[in-house]
């Protein structure tokens, strides 16, 4: 079994899969072979039945979070018993995505490698979380969240030009953290995303308002640091993800907003919309493969939503009767 995961893996890498995805496959696949060896004595691919898979999503779906590891040694460093959702029930979205890195990983032993007579994932189904409204940040929220980031210093002025250029532009925090600034095009408003989730270059625009937020930050970037990039931390290095995050989170605590990045890039293809955009050129500036994958990603409107869009676009509003 420890094998075909890391023969899988070489195969995944020469794919050029990013980082993210590698990682979610072996995590998710040390995790169930760790599961099988445990509970039916198990370490080879070809013994792995359905009934296994199925026992291991009921599993999962009793456990809590963070309860498991594959290496001992790593709860001395990452200590998961002290986060708040320690032990906590694992969404259907997570476990949705541990049964497809299991069916890749299988269909790639049975399809390419051909050490499987019968594919124990081919008659499992795929499991559907329920899709949760995620709903608008309101202006006052975004404006409280705003004021809580300190633009007297290094780090806070760095935070809210971010979380304005993430509304603004509904790029990813891993493209925005990744932005140096000789890609930016301030005649054309435009910012070349170089390397983004699908391989794929592509341009976000920026609107009046942030063209001047990042000229004035240009100016305050290039007196404390001379870092090739346009958002890094005090000593120059690249701003991690999970640093941002923790910084907005900890802003939007303050005030009682539940925010985070993602949810940043999530405000924008909705006001976009909601203020007369369309899917094929949001489609675009997300970087998703087609207009259906941003309607797939992007339907979830409230109904309040819904009537503050009717309002802007009815028929009788709009027709001269």
């Amino acid at each position: 079994m420890e094998l075909q995961i890391d023969n899988f893996m070489l195969y995944c890498s020469s794919k050029n899969l990013s980082q993210k995805t590698l990682r979610s496959y072996e995590q998710t696949l040390r995790l169930f072979s760790h599961y099988l060896e445990n509970e039916f004595q198990i370490d080879e691919v070809g013994k792995v039945k359905s009934a296994h898979i199925r026992h291991y999503i009921k599993y999962l779906r009793e456990r809590g979070k963070y309860t498991v590891v594959t290496n001992d040694g790593s709860l001395n460093v990452n200590h998961p018993s002290n986060r708040h959702d320690y032990k906590k029930p694992i969404s259907d979205t997570t476990i949705s995505n541990y049964l497809r890195n299991i069916k890749v990983f299988f269909n790639y032993l049975h399809n390419v490698e051909h050490e499987l007579k019968i594919n124990p994932v081919k008659n499992i189904e795929n499991i559907k979380p329920e899709r949760k409204q995620k709903p608008l940040l309101s202006s006052e929220d975004m404006v409280k969240v705003l004021r809580k980031f300190d633009t007297t210093t290094f780090h806070g002025f760095r935070n809210w030009v971010v979380t304005r250029l993430l509304l603004d532009t509904g790029m990813r925090i891993s493209e925005c953290l990744g932005i140096k600034p000789e890609i930016i095009d301030f005649k054309n408003k435009a910012i070349l995303i170089e390397n983004p989730k699908n391989k794929q270059q592509r341009y976000v625009y920026f609107s009046f308002k942030m063209s001047n937020d990042l000229k004035r930050w240009l100016k305050y970037h290039d007196r404390f640091s001379n870092s090739d990039f346009l958002f890094p931390t005090i000593r120059g290095t690249q701003l991690e993800i999970r640093n941002f995050e923790k910084s907005i989170r900890e802003a939007g605590k303050k005030v009682g907003v539940n925010i985070h990045p993602h949810q940043l890039r999530n405000n924008f293809a909705k006001y976009y919309l909601l203020n007369g955009g369309d899917w094929v050129s949001l489609s675009r500036i997300l970087g998703h493969s087609s207009a259906e994958v941003t309607q797939k990603a992007y339907l979830d409107f409230t109904d309040k939503e819904i009537s503050v869009k009717y309002q802007k676009h009815s028929p009788l509003t709009n027709l001269k009767i």
